[in-house]
């Protein structure tokens, strides 16, 4: 049997071929052997990590989200004043680069088969909880050092939360009204009116 630790990589690079493998392909057309060939193992190592491919693609899902907060740790953990951290946050999640629009890709997935899977929703609705409270908690502590208008920090979240996904789907389904420098200027535009005049 396999070391622990071996293990928990042979996992990861399991949960990572298979996120590429939904952003290829889609959910839908997913098959086991595809990401056994993505992973470079065999089917009956899929197998050994996750019993079914139900259980596979709900660990993949969350292995994205996790993977997505942990890319973005460091904007989180900065010095940096609110605002900026906001504003570090929507460049970060701009699906302009590989490894960012695979994780929308991902993402997209997870909003579609969440309308037919009770248990995805359930995950989908922990996620977005997760997600919230931290942008809420920057938005908070922008409106603690008066660099944020007052107003209610949740609410401030979730419309900043939409508009990054209702714009980042636009440019992800190539949208020519919706390339990703208007995503990025109607965001920073909802956070520059969200700032305190200064002077």
């Amino acid at each position: 049997m396999p070391r622990p630790s071996v293990e928990a990589e042979r996992r990861a690079q399991i949960l990572r071929a298979a996120c590429a493998v939904i952003a290829d392909k889609g959910f839908a057309r997913l098959r086991v052997s595809d990401v056994a060939a993505a992973a470079g193992v065999s089917g009956g190592t899929v197998h050994y990590y996750f019993d079914t491919k139900q259980d596979l693609v709900h660990a993949a899902f969350e292995d994205n989200y996790v993977r997505s907060l942990q890319r973005r740790r460091w904007i989180l953990d900065t010095s940096d004043d609110p605002v900026q951290k906001l504003r570090l946050v929507v460049d970060s999640y701009l699906p302009d680069g590989e490894e960012t629009t695979e994780a929308w890709k991902v993402w997209a997935e997870l909003w579609s088969q969440g309308m037919h899977q009770p248990e995805l929703r359930e995950l989908h609705d922990r996620m977005y909880g997760d997600w919230r409270r931290i942008v809420a908690g920057v938005i908070r502590d922008g409106q603690r050092g008066g660099q944020l208008r007052p107003g209610n920090a949740v609410h401030l979240a979730n419309m900043l939360i939409s508009m990054i996904d209702g714009l980042a789907y636009q440019v992800l389904l190539g949208s020519t009204a919706m390339p990703v420098s208007r995503m990025r200027a109607t965001c920073l535009a909802f956070l520059d009116d969200l700032k305190v005049p200064s002077g």
